[in-house]
């Protein structure tokens, strides 16, 4: 298992590089209503690299990660989004909300699997 350092630098990378990528070629992503969508994804996908690096930091550092991580890293997205096309932004909010849920429901199975092995010993 990956430690939360390497985690958390590995994600901020991450998101440089595809923040760059995304304003490279953000006419491109702009030209068309697929690319306009794929556009959103990739906003998405920010987010989802962004709350990983938030939640890694503030996991080194030995604050609880709540709310406010989602937040930011929604808004971050939102705005890069913004910067591509109108629509990307919508669009990245529903890529973003279903990442969400589905980290939700891993985290639930992945604690609750835990909550089993510590309460069986």
């Amino acid at each position: 298992m990956a430690s939360s350092t390497n985690s958390m630098l590995s994600s901020f990378f991450l998101f440089t590089v595809m923040l760059s990528l995304q304003e490279m070629y953000r006419g491109i992503l702009a030209s068309s209503e697929l690319f306009t969508i794929l556009g959103g994804f990739i906003s998405s996908l920010l987010f989802l690299v962004l709350l990983t690096f938030i939640g890694n930091f503030q996991e080194s550092c030995g604050v609880r990660t709540g709310w406010g991580a989602v937040i930011l890293a929604e808004f971050v997205a939102l705005v890069a989004a913004g910067t591509v096309h109108r629509v990307c932004i919508t669009t990245c909010f529903l890529f973003s909300m279903v990442f969400l849920y589905e980290i939700n429901k891993l985290s639930g199975m992945i604690h609750g699997k835990a909550e089993l092995k510590a309460k069986r010993y």
